[in-house]
């Protein structure tokens, strides 16, 4: 049974920007901007280079995700999640995935626009959600 109930996969589909927390060699945080999307279960990312955070996944698959919802009008704060999980890096299929999720993050006739190329997926198998919304457990 997976722990991202629909509200929560409904806010991923919508296309948030997300931050994705990885841990340098040195053990001090790096974080980036990615686009996510679902498959299954799973979050996924596409990446066309091996750049910092797909090598820090390589050598620690800890991560976190971290976004938000849109404003309610009259909250103090705007719903958000953060999502702690196991990262696993796979080759090919970026500009796919980079194409698919750019119909969301920018318009439904998006096409990646680099030359094809391979890249890297980044898989993430959610271990725990917190945050603001009805996704987060309750506090008591």
């Amino acid at each position: 049974m997976t722990i991202l109930i629909d509200e929560l996969r409904s806010l991923i589909e919508s296309g948030p920007l997300t931050h994705l927390s990885t841990v340098n060699p040195d053990g001090s945080p790096q974080s980036t901007l990615i686009w996510i999307g679902l498959d299954g279960d799973d979050i996924v990312s596409a990446h066309m280079m091996l750049r910092q955070k797909v090598r820090n996944v390589q050598r620690d698959p800890r991560v976190v995700l971290t976004f938000t919802a849109p404003a309610t009008p009259g909250a103090m704060l705007a719903p958000y999640a953060f999502l702690h999980a196991k990262a696993t890096v796979e080759e090919g299929g970026a500009r796919d995935l980079l194409t698919r999720l750019g119909k969301v993050y920018v318009g439904p006739d998006y096409e990646f626009p680099l030359p094809p190329g391979e890249g890297y997926l980044l898989r993430y198998s959610v271990e725990r959600v917190g945050g603001v919304g009805p996704w987060a457990p309750p506090m008591g």
